[in-house]
């Protein structure tokens, strides 16, 4: 990797954790979060990350935003960058994820699947459908012949966890993940209608890199052995 600095846009949070474990590189906010990190196997390296979800960053690239690499947690919104010509090559699948139920510690409303969602009194978020947690949900919902109305929709998968976290709703559909990561706060409830909605993780270099042999290498990296045992470490699958 080059000496200069690179930005990556994505929405996955233990591509952030590459960084800190000493690798090539490495969420998300209703708007783009921005974080800055120095590559510690890279002296001189910085990456600055942008947490969104995969709707907002696909858009904001197309509109010009400056990025290096797109890390997505959706083929279809990574598909509107490279269909207008804004990938370097072809996106490669660098993990997988399924959902879980998110609910405050202890479990008070005793959810054990989705049926459970649909009970008088329990207060759900869903992500809405337009965003991959959004989508992965609906696919879920569909499956185990659940139909509840959710009392917010959000713009990614932090939003809808963070309802859960502050006790604004009993339960959330999230990305397994997510709720490992805030398992000081939530408890994730496995359901078997997950294995039928996983999301594929693409990743891509840009056309317009401002750092285009940085991006490269941090693209390397993820897909490295080491790059996938910090990912499957987090919680995410082997693609």
């Amino acid at each position: 990797m080059t000496g200069r600095a690179f930005r990556l846009v994505g929405v996955v949070a233990a591509v952030a954790g590459l960084v800190l474990s000493g690798g090539c590189g490495g969420g998300s906010g209703g708007t783009a979060a921005t974080r800055a990190s120095r590559v510690a196997a890279n002296p001189g390296t910085r990456v600055t990350f942008s947490f969104a979800g995969s709707s907002a960053l696909a858009q904001q690239i197309a509109s010009g935003a400056p990025a290096d690499v797109f890390a997505s947690a959706s083929p279809t919104n990574m598909k509107q960058v490279t269909d207008a010509g804004l990938g370097d090559g072809q996106p490669i699948v660098f993990a997988r994820n399924q959902l879980v139920i998110a609910v405050p510690r202890g479990n008070p409303k005793r959810i054990a699947g989705l049926a459970d969602l649909a009970r008088s009194g329990v207060k759900v978020a869903l992500c809405a459908e337009q965003v991959p947690c959004g989508a992965a949900a609906k696919t879920a919902l569909a499956a185990a012949g659940v139909k509840l109305t959710p009392v917010t929709l959000e713009q990614d998968v932090k939003a809808a966890l963070t309802k859960v976290k502050l006790g604004e709703v009993d339960a959330a559909l999230v990305y397994r993940t997510d709720a490992r990561t805030a398992s000081s706060d939530v408890d994730g409830v496995e359901f078997p209608e997950s294995a039928g909605a996983v999301n594929d993780y693409p990743i891509v270099a840009l056309a317009r890199a401002p750092n285009p042999a940085g991006a490269k290498a941090f693209v390397a990296h993820v897909l490295s052995d080491r790059g996938r045992a910090v990912l499957t470490g987090s919680g995410f699958q082997k693609p």
